[in-house]
């Protein structure tokens, strides 16, 4: 007979996750920002470390190049290992070996260990998306929603206001300095994540009938355990459609981001590369719609949401074609676009979390992947189309991507 004590206790250790406060989930909101912003500060700094160690400037684009690449390899090699291991313990020493790998940017004596050092820095930048999966299985399921949202918002901030950040140190103090005061921030989140933050108290089970393959999860190699984040996309609808809206959302507004430093550094506007880096202010307002998102999708709204989200992305391209009038419409643009994007991307994470628990990390890393591969071919696309055909061209590119987002979402919601 089973003694009280043990079945409060057996109890006790099966009760599901209290939930995560809102000041932790904050913390681990500004994890994220911190990490994924180390991945863009090198962009209004590439004339910078050219002119320090007498790189050619078109070569200086490497920094860029190699930074991504890691974060990409990151997304397939760490970000899987959330579903293997104890993932304060992985956001710690991700976060730990970022501090080494940021210092060894801001000491590198030669252009090949800088290189080397930024690669690094990309690969171990995904900790964000670890963190994004650690607050969804900490999070009580009714409130999953809210605290992916506003978690991912803190992406969003990082990704948006990098360039305002590293342009006003770069000018004050050199651009080593701001790899020296991201290094100390990263190391003191650290610290705060490993003291504040609980560990998962048990890893999420999956539904009845997919026991046995939980259990084989804790087993499985690591080759086998990256292998299956492409058997997921096999395995999962919800995961194959949500990434072909990721790939079509990320590549819409990287159109929109990647060229429009191109029209606003030339006449008429004529800005400096520091005025430009604060349009980054009226994206990070369109962050809000992470956190509306989530408390809407928690309120059984998400594909209503996604919908809306995606409206607001092909409406945007209205304003942003009228740019050549006033830098206002592009301020207007950046605000509604990031607000959509931000609620269709919410969503997306939303519904994947629910599909198979003990793989959210690499339900992640998959979705991840595409949104990294939208990114890319947003970048390339949108430059190709300004250097040849100008601004409105442009604006048509990124309206018939979002368009084909929206149709897209239109038919998988009548399948």
């Amino acid at each position: 007979m089973t003694s009280p004590t043990r079945a409060t206790a057996a109890t006790a250790a099966e009760a599901p996750p209290r939930g995560l406060p809102p000041a932790a989930a904050w913390l681990l909101s500004v994890a994220c920002g911190l990490a994924v912003a180390n991945v863009y500060y090198s962009q209004p700094l590439l004339d910078l470390i050219a002119a320090d160690y007498g790189i050619d400037p078109a070569t200086i684009g490497l920094v860029g190049t190699l930074t991504q690449t890691g974060y990409a390899l990151g997304l397939l090699l760490l970000v899987p290992l959330g579903d293997h291991v104890n993932r304060r313990t992985l956001t710690t020493a991700q976060l730990g070996l970022s501090v080494l790998a940021l210092a060894a940017v801001a000491l590198a004596p030669s252009a090949p260990l800088m290189l080397a050092a930024m690669a690094a820095v990309g690969v171990l930048a995904v900790v964000a998306q670890v963190v994004v999966a650690y607050a969804a299985s900490l999070a009580a399921p009714a409130d999953r929603g809210r605290v992916v949202g506003t978690v991912t918002s803190g992406i969003v901030v990082g990704i948006l206001l990098a360039r305002t950040v590293a342009g006003t140190i770069g000018d004050l103090a050199g651009w080593r300095a701001v790899y020296v005061v991201s290094a100390v921030a990263t190391g003191a989140m650290a610290i705060a994540v490993a003291a504040v933050l609980p560990a998962e108290r048990h890893r999420p089970s999956a539904p009845t009938s997919q026991t046995s393959q939980t259990r084989q999860t804790a087993r499985i190699s690591y080759p086998r355990l990256i292998g299956s984040v492409f058997t997921l996309f096999a395995e999962e609808p919800v995961l194959r459609a949500r990434a072909v809206l990721a790939l079509l959302t990320f590549t819409s507004i990287t159109v929109l981001l990647t060229p429009m430093v191109l029209p606003l550094a030339a006449p008429p506007f004529s800005l400096s590369h520091t005025q430009i880096g604060l349009f980054g202010l009226a994206g990070a307002a369109g962050a809000l719609g992470a956190g509306r998102a989530g408390r809407q999708a928690d309120r059984g709204r998400a594909e209503r949401t996604a919908g809306i989200g995606l409206l607001a992305m092909l409406a945007a391209w209205i304003p942003a074609a009228l740019l050549p009038h006033s830098v206002w419409w592009l301020v207007l643009a950046m605000v509604v676009i990031d607000y959509g994007l931000q609620s269709v991307h919410v969503v997306n994470q939303h519904l994947l979390y629910q599909v198979r628990p003990e793989a959210q990390s690499r339900l992640t890393a998959g979705y991840m992947l595409l949104y990294s591969a939208g990114c890319a071919a947003g970048a390339i696309g949108s430059t190709v189309v300004y250097e040849h055909w100008g601004w409105t061209a442009v604006c048509l590119l990124g309206a018939a991507t979002s368009l084909a987002a929206l149709l897209y979402w239109l038919a998988r919601k009548q399948n």
